[in-house]
């Protein structure tokens, strides 16, 4: 689905003067609002804005101001994936060490 926009011919002037992708700007500006007023999910969002990665999606919010919202079980999710990945990380670098050694 598409959306027009009709707006006052000096205004679509000094915003394309400002903006390199007017379209893409309204779109953002749009995203940003919904999220804002919880209209939007991160998913929908991430979705919406085309953005293959939460992380992605993370840095454009921080960009703008905005900053995800977590519930205390993501919070935990996220904390046990970085335990889990600081975990193989270093099984990695002592493998890496133990072939230098070797090697």
């Amino acid at each position: 689905m598409g959306i027009t926009l009709d707006l006052p011919e000096n205004i679509v002037k000094i915003l394309q003067s400002r903006c390199a992708n007017l379209p893409r700007f309204a779109l953002e500006s749009l995203a940003l609002e919904a999220y804002r007023a919880e209209i939007l999910t991160t998913a929908e969002l991430q979705e919406l804005l085309g953005y293959d990665t939460p992380y992605a999606l993370d840095g454009f919010l921080k960009e703008h101001g905005v900053y995800l919202e977590y519930t205390p079980e993501e919070l935990d999710r996220e904390a046990e994936n970085s335990r889990r990945l600081w975990r193989q990380r270093q099984k990695e670098l002592q493998a890496d060490d133990r072939q230098r050694r070797t090697g």
